[in-house]
């Protein structure tokens, strides 16, 4: 039986190569160190910029460059070092409160801040718990990095004291109810002056206000003062829309009885300037040939009276049959009215 274990000559059956002894690997040592620095500094000389970020590049812990998306290249072991800033996404602080999955790191403090953030103090010494939020963007990644420590807790502490000056100036029914447009955008324009001021490299899109109430403790009776006050506001705008509803009807019936009245008082006049028109023609007719005119308007006058009179028969005093005229009516009430004879006193 052939014992494997034990050494032959090379080639021959069962030969073992001798293993690296310590010697041989610090012979190879400094190779190694070479060829890990290498790999190292490959690995740590690339870096990629995200497409809504850009990047400033540090050298020794001082200021470089700044660098926009894409895949970029630094000095290696540690020389140069990065810092990613998105600059095209909108960033947003909130106060008073939190929204769960956060992606900004400072977008709300704890629960104990924010407890104390909302707690504020109105013009006429009430107060108030209002919930706001801070929408921003940064502009200008070295400024925000370099000019101010902390920059996102300095946004934030700015953002709290523009809002308490900005709420203290006004009561708390302007507060709550029908100032909070007039508040967010004093807000928004002081808190963009501060942050200029400070040259945080920021730029402030929006403040708006969230929940605005009362403490608990006066909740149920502030919401029964604000319920009054709506329904006032609504009989308001229910007497006004009748109002508005009442006054152009009645002006418009107004308008129609006057149009109504000048128009018959042309129709008079009208009438009126043509029947005089019509009584000198006829009058300058008349001067002209009374005769003529006289018959003529007799006749036209006739024929205007007599259909009005309907069948009737009218026969002289000398008439003396009267059965053969009686068989021409075809209405048997129709009878025939005989003339009266005249006296002697008549014309």
């Amino acid at each position: 039986m052939v014992d494997w274990t034990q050494k032959t000559k090379p080639g021959g059956m069962g030969y073992r190569p001798p293993r690296p002894d310590l010697r041989w690997w610090l012979a190879r040592l400094p190779w190694l160190v070479v060829l890990l620095f290498l790999v190292i500094g490959l690995f740590s000389s690339f870096y990629t910029v995200p497409a809504d970020s850009e990047a400033v590049v540090l050298r020794f812990g001082a200021y470089q460059r700044t660098v926009s998306s894409g895949l970029r290249f630094k000095l290696p072991w540690g020389m140069e070092s990065v810092t990613t800033v998105p600059i095209k996404r909108q960033l947003k602080a909130e106060f008073g409160f939190g929204t769960p999955g956060a992606t900004f790191s400072y977008q709300f403090a704890d629960a104990a801040d924010r407890a104390r953030e909302k707690v504020m103090v109105t013009g006429d010494l009430n107060v108030a718990l209002v919930e706001w939020v801070v929408q921003f963007r940064i502009k200008d990644p070295k400024a925000f990095l370099f000019n101010v420590r902390d920059p996102e807790w300095t946004l934030r502490d700015v953002s709290e004291a523009v809002m308490r000056k900005v709420v203290g100036d006004r009561t708390v029914d302007e507060v709550i109810t029908i100032g909070r447009q007039d508040i967010e955008f004093e807000a928004l324009r002081e808190l963009q002056r501060l942050v200029d001021l400070y040259d945080l490299g920021i730029t402030v899109d929006q403040v708006q206000l969230k929940d605005v109430n009362p403490p608990e403790a006066v909740q149920a009776s502030f919401n029964e003062v604000n319920q009054a006050q709506q329904e006032r506001e609504r009989s308001i705008n229910m007497a006004k829309g009748e109002f508005n509803k009442a006054i152009p009807q009645a002006q418009g019936t107004a308008d129609q009885q006057l149009r109504g009245a000048e128009g018959y008082a042309m129709k008079r006049v009208n009438e009126a300037e043509g029947d005089a028109a019509r009584f000198r023609a006829t009058l300058e007719q008349y001067e002209s040939a009374p005769e003529v005119t006289r018959q003529r308007l007799y006749l036209e006058t006739m024929q205007e009276v007599l259909p009005k009179l309907g069948k009737r028969v009218v026969v002289d005093e000398s008439l003396k049959q009267l059965l053969p005229l009686l068989q021409l009516n075809d209405d048997a009430r129709t009878v025939p009215v005989p003339a009266r004879p005249r006296t002697r006193s008549e014309p």
